[in-house]
């Protein structure tokens, strides 16, 4: 057997061994009668997704401790915010058609960017933060920075290592010109609308679990 494999298959049970705690300690010591406290689909997804465990290990550096409290806190946000039975008609219709938040084009890594305008993606990265990784701001006002001192306090160091503050003379390392609008030194000329086509890959709205449906796909377009 070689040393990688080795090393391979003592990771694979290490981490089987730590998603085996997590589920354990949780349950005995924060689902017991407090069950009420969170969301039962949501503790029912912790006990069979091992991916899912794994996001939160991640995040906490594999510490089972920090992993329990931050289940604790997010499946009690989750619960708060009805996270499991978030449709589009529950967003309110005036963050839809200000383009509150969105999909639309790449970064230089390839992956897909979301436009957050309404200070949203700061929840993500408290939340979901393994599935975020780099959050860019460009041109922040100055009457932001002192509220964004204390929300920094609120994130931890892991998450503040993704901000990226930038300006036109520099968001262009993060995102080509293509998919940049006009005023931040780009030549995409996309303009956001509401509804959306429903096969526009660059506003579909998203939850955790995917694209969210319309009820009223049929009345979807966009312009360019």
């Amino acid at each position: 057997m070689s040393t990688t494999t080795t090393i391979a298959e003592y990771q694979a049970q290490n981490k089987a061994k730590l998603i085996s705690e997590v589920r354990r300690r949780f349950e005995a010591e924060y689902v017991t009668d407090k069950s009420d406290k969170y969301d039962s689909r949501d503790v029912e997804r912790l006990q069979q997704d091992d991916n899912w465990v794994e996001s939160y290990l991640a995040w906490r550096h594999n510490v089972v401790d920090e992993t329990l409290k931050m289940l604790d806190e997010s499946f009690q946000w989750r619960k708060e915010m009805a996270v499991n039975d978030l449709t589009e008609v529950s967003i309110p219709r005036w963050l839809l058609e200000i383009g509150g938040i969105y999909l639309h084009g790449y970064d230089k890594r390839r992956q897909q960017v979301i436009l957050d305008q309404a200070y949203c993606i700061l929840v993500g990265m408290v939340y979901y933060s393994k599935y975020l990784s780099k959050i860019v701001i460009f041109d922040m006002p100055w009457i932001m920075n002192a509220a964004f001192k204390i929300v920094k306090t609120w994130l931890g160091p892991e998450a503040v290592s993704l901000l990226k503050f930038t300006s036109k003379n520099d968001i262009q390392d993060y995102v080509s010109v293509e998919y940049l609008p006009s005023h931040m030194g780009g030549t995409d000329p996309f303009k956001y609308s509401y509804p959306p086509l429903v096969d526009d890959d660059f506003q579909t709205l998203l939850c955790e679990n995917g694209p969210i449906a319309s009820e009223d796909k049929a009345s979807r377009r966009y312009r360019k």
